[in-house]
């Protein structure tokens, strides 16, 4: 934690600060309320320790609402040796966490400092599980029955245990922010938060700021100072998603980060300690950037000492079974609906899609045929058009089955169009006139799918 301590008395604060770092902690002194409420819109605290009585100042009580205004969730800590159970109370109806009498000995504070942290540990984890709730996205299970799926997980699991950092590979949607926060709920450092950066969500300057923070005044619009991810991250995991979209500017930073756990806010000069697990994700292939002079080589075997490629969805049928069906319970208890299963052509239609999406588009799928579906299992005209081939016979319309020519051409100018806003996009991606879409539609919805001579 960092801590201020607030005291007149000069011994007073340098053997609270020596005692306070015996106990790992940082800290920090001010020998007025003034400086305390200058330091605080300057620096981030995760605790105050507060003298009641300053003899060049008026009561340390009137200082409470200031610097709860500043961080409303600041845990203050009255200390004094006035002692009496009035000015406790007072204390505590005021806002203070706690009341510690001076003078005070090392196990005591000790004793503080150990509940203060506890229950600092306990808000991040609970605002970690608000927001997980808030997504309303079911827990994934990492049960996988598949080899390669497997493999990966144990590697992540076992990686867990330790500080070093940890490297993400694989398309979208394959779940690799939710194998990263699984990897910090299985590390030593599962108590403190789990921060998330989207490399490609801002620009240079924006990013750099969110990443690292900045000073007030260092850029326009930078009206206050403002801490970064990184310390928000603090006794806890940095993920840095789509890692392979940061800018060639910000790569020589991160490198720091990683190699000394040192960086500097935008705009300042003092350099600042991080104390963070990083978890790095991307779909992008990194060892053919560097090669292509667009991401740093040092940088790539820094965030490669351990790697962990997410296999497609597509490459393991197991587990979209499970994965499908999970979702169907999820939803259909998130939505109070009775659907309890698919339907045969529903789950064939699950089974022959691609999945290009991988997990993200299955689940997006199965959530829209839940709210669409009218009874107790999912049709397949629940199902998005995409996923709904027509077939002939009782073959599927897939390359390499038995069935004409014509069925395949209308089978991917059917899907085609369902992804498509108009006929030209339509038209362009396939290589044709827009009217020749309209005739071929037109042919085959007055039942002309397949000519006489290839049906025989």
């Amino acid at each position: 934690m960092r801590i201020l301590i607030v005291d007149d008395q000069r011994t007073i604060r340098l053997t609270s600060a020596q005692a306070v770092r015996a106990e790992g902690h940082e800290a920090e002194t001010a020998d007025s309320g003034r400086v305390a409420l200058l330091k605080l819109q300057e620096e981030s605290y995760d605790l105050v320790l507060l003298d009641l009585r300053m003899e060049s100042e008026s009561d340390g009580l009137d200082y409470l609402a200031s610097l709860q205004k500043i961080s409303p969730r600041l845990p203050v800590v009255i200390c004094t040796a006035h002692a009496s159970i009035g000015t406790a109370v007072e204390a505590m109806r005021r806002g203070a966490h706690d009341y510690l009498e001076k003078p005070f000995t090392p196990d005591q504070l000790r004793q503080l400092l150990a509940r203060v942290e506890k229950e600092r540990r306990l808000r991040q984890r609970v605002d970690e599980l608000e927001e997980q709730v808030a997504q309303t996205v079911p827990a994934m299970n990492f049960n996988s029955e598949d080899p390669e799926m497997a493999a990966a997980i144990s590697v992540a699991e076992r990686a867990a245990a330790s500080r070093a950092t940890i490297l993400i590979l694989g398309a979208n949607g394959t779940g690799k922010s939710v194998l990263a926060r699984h990897i910090h709920q299985r590390s030593p450092i599962a108590n403190g938060p789990f921060v998330t950066v989207s490399c490609p969500s801002l620009s240079r300057e924006l990013l750099e700021s969110e990443l690292f923070g900045h000073a007030k005044g260092s850029f326009t619009g930078a009206m206050k100072d403002t801490w970064g991810k990184v310390e928000a991250a603090r006794g806890g995991t940095l993920f840095l998603d789509e890692i392979g979209e940061l800018p060639a500017e910000l790569q020589p930073k991160l490198l720091r980060l990683l190699q000394e756990r040192s960086y500097e806010r935008v705009g300042e000069t003092k350099t600042r300690t991080a104390e963070v697990r990083v978890v790095a994700a991307t779909n992008r292939d990194l060892a053919s950037a560097v090669k292509a002079g667009t991401f740093r080589e040092d940088l790539f075997y820094r965030l490669n000492v351990i790697s962990v490629t997410m296999p497609s969805l597509q490459a393991r049928p197991r587990d979209l079974e499970r994965h499908a069906r999970e979702f169907l319970r999820f939803f259909a208890d998130e939505t109070g609906g009775a659907m309890k299963d698919f339907s045969p052509e529903a789950w064939l239609a699950v089974r022959r899609h691609p999945w290009p999406g991988n997990l993200r588009e299955l689940r997006n799928a199965i959530e829209r045929a839940v709210i669409l579906a009218r009874g107790s299992r999912v049709e397949l005209d629940d199902l998005p058009a995409e996923l709904a081939l027509p077939t002939v016979g009782d073959s599927e319309v897939v390359l390499g089955a038995l069935v004409p020519l014509e069925a395949i051409e209308q089978a991917h100018l059917r899907l085609v169009t369902a992804r498509t806003s108009t006929l030209e996009e339509a038209a362009r991606v396939l290589g044709i006139d827009a009217a020749t879409i309209y005739r071929k539609r037109k042919r085959w919805a007055s039942g002309a799918t397949i000519p006489a001579e290839t049906a025989s």
